[in-house]
């Protein structure tokens, strides 16, 4: 069995996330769908993150084992070739059996792109705010986030991660054309984590909630908290790093 890792992006805006789900368009069920075809064997992607619907990828990493001899060059041919439009592979390479694109990685980068000017053709990829963001302002913010701390209020309830401890490397913020660009990168992130925290960010920016609302969320982490889930637009999966 030969273990071949991917690389590739793709706009999520048609899919209903990333995950494998019967009856439904998902980034892992169209790969895997050709696969089959293609390998004539069936696969299971081993990935780095999963994202949720809507939430696009820079930079996306899987593995998966096959008994294929097909090299890794055709491989890449015939995967952009049959996959849709809104996915396409940039690598292809056969890599040793015990490399695990999920517990390997070291870390993972997201970004998220704010815009307070409408525009109809970056509905899909910006999430739209109703005035202008100063940079400095939100990111003292979200700046309480960085470092090791337990992220319990920022996920999902349906989260099945053992742990909620999370360490974030680096926040940074770009303001760009009437864009607000925020990039977080950490080890690894809880689900809808990165959504949690903008949405709950933007609440105590636009004066929803107390200026200390994260830290209070992060130092009461068994106390319950009312969070945002941000809009997934401007969402990208942006590295992965091991």
């Amino acid at each position: 069995m030969k273990n071949i890792k991917i690389r590739y992006r793709f706009d999520g805006s048609m899919f209903y996330g990333f995950q494998r789900q019967p009856g439904k368009r998902t980034v892992q069920g169209e790969i895997e769908k050709l696969l089959e075809i293609v390998l004539r064997e069936k696969v299971n992607l081993i990935s780095a993150g999963r994202t949720d619907r809507g939430v696009h990828a820079l930079e996306q990493v899987s593995n998966f084992f096959t008994s294929s001899s097909i090299p890794p060059d055709k491989l890449k041919y015939a995967l952009n070739k049959g996959l849709p439009l809104d996915i396409e592979i940039f690598e292809v390479e056969e890599i040793n059996a015990e490399f695990n694109s999920r517990f390997m990685a070291k870390s993972r980068a997201y970004k998220y792109i704010m815009s307070w000017i409408k525009n109809p053709f970056e509905s899909r990829y910006v999430t739209l705010v109703h005035e202008k963001i100063h940079k400095d302002k939100f990111f003292k913010i979200l700046e309480p986030l960085i470092g090791i701390n337990d992220f319990n209020n920022f996920r999902l309830s349906d989260c099945g991660s053992k742990t909620s401890i999370r360490e974030i490397y680096n926040i940074a913020i770009e303001e760009k054309e009437n864009k607000l660009i925020v990039d977080i990168k950490g080890n690894s992130f809880l689900k809808s984590q990165i959504r949690i925290m903008m949405g709950t960010a933007l609440n105590v920016y636009f004066e929803n909630n107390d200026e200390n609302y994260l830290k209070d969320m992060l130092e009461n982490p068994n106390k319950s908290f009312i969070k945002k889930v941000a809009e997934p637009y401007g969402l990208y999966l942006s590295e992965v790093n091991y």
